[in-house]
């Protein structure tokens, strides 16, 4: 059976698209999941299966069942343990405080046309760093970055939801288990 880490966009945020936790589980479970388990109420899902599909196959099959129970739209993005493991090992501002450190998840890798938007751009002291389907950020504080999902799904053009990096450890220390 393969591990994968399930990460929603948007859910559970002032009160828009709620989905409580024990339901996305058993909603995973539904779908044929083993060992499902969440974390903290932004859509973190640990699951395993013996499908031998792409992740771009599952995000679609766990969007469609959400729609399906709760007629609202959810993005979803999947990273194997394999997946999160090398993130965890290739944050380029590890040396930087925790607190500092996040993953903005992409849905794919941009294209290098979208990844040329990026070259010039500088909101010091906040830095990013885009490896593959990852951008990983050094922030003073994320709620107040221009560094969100938002710009850089405008300008990269695939979805992005971002975690805190105490989050990704949990969840690659949750997946291990």
């Amino acid at each position: 059976m393969q591990t994968y880490i399930s990460i929603l966009r948007g859910i559970n945020v002032s009160g828009q698209k709620k989905i409580i936790m024990t339901d996305l589980v058993k909603l995973y479970e539904d779908l044929g999941f083993k060992d499902v388990v969440s974390y903290i109420q932004s859509g973190n899902v640990i699951f395993k299966t013996k499908q031998k599909t792409t992740d771009t196959k599952l995000a679609k099959q766990i969007e469609a069942k959400i729609i399906e129970k709760y007629d609202f739209q959810v993005p979803v993005i999947i990273r194997s343990l394999e997946e999160l493991h090398r993130i965890s090992t290739q944050n380029p501002f590890i040396n930087e405080p925790e607190d500092s450190l996040y993953v903005t998840f992409l849905s794919g890798t941009p294209n290098a046309n979208n990844l040329e938007k990026l070259e010039d751009v500088s909101f010091l002291p906040d830095v990013f760093e885009i490896m593959d389907k990852e951008i990983f950020l050094s922030v003073a504080s994320y709620g107040n970055t221009k560094l969100s999902n938002n710009f850089f799904e405008s300008k990269l053009k695939v979805t992005a939801t971002t975690r805190n990096w105490k989050t990704v450890n949990k969840l690659l220390a949750m997946a291990n288990e």
